[in-house]
Parts: structure tokens; C-alpha cells; sequence
């Protein structure tokens, strides 16, 4: 975990009753995307989904994870990215071939997006389904966090194979009592942020580049990382709780069994001698 690089922090423009959140990936991103060969467009919408589950995931109140999930769309068969309490991150992409990039909406068409938070320690589920009301990322996410938080919302993300970000701004209750003009004054030197300042810039040269006539809080940062590691044994078990006959009868027909971790494109191979090494006492 870099806190110089891969981070989430949190701001107030005190004076004008606006707060924000800065988003930055770089190391965490490019180990998530290590071993993975998705068109550009591909990445660029899964880094953009993965700056919002992070948003998302630090707003946690209890131990838990934040999902963001497509399924059945028209050229994303399956796409999802989490994101825990403490920041640590996953996800994939499984796609149809694409001729030429097509837009978030597009790439969606037709499918679902849903957000899950479920907290660890109650079991607690709770789903809501993302309208995809525009033809970015930002822009679905931004009609989500205006309904769901009763806030007015402006979000810029982008994303690249080396690294992603975005910055997030909400208009609170009494913005227009401190300063009739001043969110819409805000919005305006935000929508001056480059794809380049978001994913190559520390929070505080970002913010200061954009607002440098507010009054900035800017909190300590969180650092994110990717919450993806082998892990043999929780393989193990599950291939002992399939039992030895369906095993065997798996080894029979194909020679080995392959288990695929998705999620962070792990692969573990077993043979007989591994399969009957389960189940010794």
C-alpha cells in the first residue's frame, strides 16, 4: 500500500458548505490488471467503475464490501469490481469481442448494473440497481449519488492500464445560504481537470491547481490496495468438500482439475497425486 499513489481523501470547501473526495490508483490498479489483456476501453471502464467502488467502499460505516456489478449486457457478459471497508480492491471484466470502442452505456446495453453492500459480520445484504442514465461511468454514477444521497453530485473519473482517478464533488444543504453562486462556480473550475491531472496527481497539487481561491480542509489519507492473493488452502478445502468420488470422476475425464479465481486471475491445477494429498490424514 503506497498512500503516495494509491489513496482516498477526503475534502471540505468549508467556506462554501461543499465537500469532495479525491480518488487516485496507480500500484493497486496495476497489480489488479496484472496478467489481463482487455481492450483499452474495456480497462478504461472497469478503472472507472473501480474509482467509484472505492468512493463507495469508504463511506462504509461497518466492516464490509462494496460490489458493483454488470451482468447480461450487450457487450459486458460480466463485469465486477469490490471494494472492502478498509479499501482493498478486486474485479473483472468478461466481455464480448468488440470492432471498434464503444461508450459505457453502450458497452452495458441492454444489462444490469447493481451496487450490493453486504456487511462481514451481520451477513446483511442490501442491493440497489444503478439507472444507466448517461453514456459514461460519471455520468450514471453521478444520477445515482443525486438520488440515492439526496445530494446534488458532479463526478470526473478516468482510467488507463497504469492508472486511474477521479474526483467527486456534493453540494451540501447549506451551500446556497454561505454562497448563492458558489457551487456552480466550483463546478466550473472542476470540469477543468484533465484525465492526466486525475490519474497522475497528489491530492493536494490537484485541489490546489483547481480551487486555489477556496478554503480547503483536505483530510488523511486512505490508502487502497489490491485485495488479491493465492490462496492454496481455501482451494483445498473446497476441492474436499466436492468429495473424492466427484473428483476422481473429474480427473478421469479431463486428467487434472483446474480451479480459475477470476476475480484475481489466479489458477491452481491439481493431478492425482495433488488430488489424493487431499485427503490424506
Amino acid at each position: 500500500m503506497n498512500l503516495a499513489t494509491d489513496f482516498s481523501r477526503r475534502f471540505t470547501l468549508d467556506k462554501l458548505d461543499i465537500r469532495g473526495q479525491v480518488i487516485r490508483l496507480s500500484s493497486a490498479w496495476q497489480s489488479l490488471m496484472l496478467g489481463r489483456d482487455y481492450p483499452p476501453n474495456v480497462t478504461a471502464h472497469l478503472g472507472e467503475m473501480a474509482c467509484v467502488a472505492v468512493v463507495i467502499g469508504a463511506g462504509l460505516k461497518h466492516k464490509g464490501r462494496a460490489t458493483l456489478q454488470i451482468q447480461g449486457g450487450a457487450f459486458a457478459k460480466l463485469a465486477v469490481i469490490d471494494c472492502t471497508n478498509d479499501l482493498g480492491i478486486r474485479g473483472m471484466a468478461s466481455f464480448e469481442p468488440q470492432d471498434h470502442p464503444v461508450s459505457f452505456a453502450d458497452w452495458v446495453g441492454g444489462g444490469r448494473v447493481a451496487l450490493t453492500v453486504s456487511q462481514f459480520d451481520s451477513g446483511q445484504m442490501y442491493q440497489s440497481i444503478v439507472p444507466v442514465s448517461g453514456l459514461t461511468v460519471a455520468e450514471c454514477f453521478e444520477h445515482y449519488f443525486d438520488q440515492s444521497e439526496q445530494l446534488p453530485t458532479h463526478l470526473w473519473i478516468a482510467a488507463t492500464a497504469k492508472g486511474a482517478g477521479a474526483l467527486l464533488l456534493q453540494k451540501l444543504p447549506k451551500a446556497d445560504e454561505k454562497d448563492a453562486d458558489g457551487w456552480a462556480r466550483v463546478e466550473q473550475l472542476a470540469a477543468s481537470v484533465t484525465a492526466d491531472e486525475l490519474t497522475n496527481l497528489d491530492a493536494e497539487t490537484l485541489l490546489t491547481r483547481l480551487f486555489h481561491e477556496e478554503d480547503i480542509r483536505l483530510y488523511e489519507p486512505k490508502g487502497v490496495f489490491c485485495d488479491c492473493k493465492r490462496d492454496e488452502e481455501k482451494v483445498r478445502n473446497m476441492l474436499r468438500s466436492l468429495g473424492r468420488e466427484e473428483l476422481e470422476a473429474t480427473l478421469k475425464q479431463l486428467g487434472e482439475i483446474i480451479v480459475k479465481d477470476d476475480m484475481c486471475n489466479e489458477e491452481y491445477r491439481f493431478d492425482p497425486a495433488a488430488v489424493d494429498a487431499l485427503f490424506l490424514s
